[in-house]
């Protein structure tokens, strides 16, 4: 397994060695030794799934507030998603810069997303199973978000006609997020 630093500071590609055979596959997704050794979490509190049925459904851009934020680690049991995610903690080098990667059942990946993320996905296929670990217990109370497609944000998305929530479209634009995060 290898751990690819990505672009904004604390997060990463899990990337598995896939051993093959006539059978079909096996790969190591996970690691406490590995991750130890970055200096990243291991202790999940939660572990939590979701399905989407349709193609280009759109979740997100989520996050929990201080004392309820959490360190996600994303993977896709079936299908494939673009994966999203905003570094919101206001004294970091990359403050309201977004990053993106492609993660599937076929590449067995995962992403590492620390504290201080908005995070949401675009689903590049039907019947889309998305499983993520988190350090820390969900609190309706602390949940937030950002407009997913906020113009000043510009990710690309690349998708015309997405399956979203009413919830999920009345989330605040990016300039008028107060971040809970230094």
């Amino acid at each position: 397994m290898d751990l690819k630093r990505l672009k904004l500071s604390g997060t990463f590609e899990i990337v598995p060695k896939i051993i093959g055979d006539s059978r079909g596959y096996f790969a190591e997704t996970y690691t406490t030794s590995l991750f130890l050794e970055k200096g990243l979490q291991t202790k999940w509190v939660q572990e939590n799934q979701s399905l989407s049925t349709k193609f280009n459904t759109v979740r997100g851009l989520h996050f929990q507030c201080p004392p309820y934020a959490q360190t996600k680690l994303v993977r896709v049991a079936v299908g494939k998603i673009l994966d999203v995610f905003i570094d919101i903690r206001k004294n970091s080098e990359t403050y309201g810069e977004w990053d993106s990667i492609v993660i599937s059942d076929e590449l067995c990946n995962a992403v590492y997303i620390p504290h201080g993320f908005a995070h949401g996905f675009c689903t590049l296929t039907k019947n889309t199973i998305v499983q993520y670990k988190v350090d820390n217990v969900y609190s309706p109370e602390h949940e937030d978000g950002i407009f997913w497609k906020d113009d000043n944000l510009a990710i690309e998305w690349n998708v015309e006609h997405p399956n979203i929530s009413s919830r999920d479209l009345s989330l605040k634009s990016f300039s008028d997020l107060i971040t809970p995060f230094a």
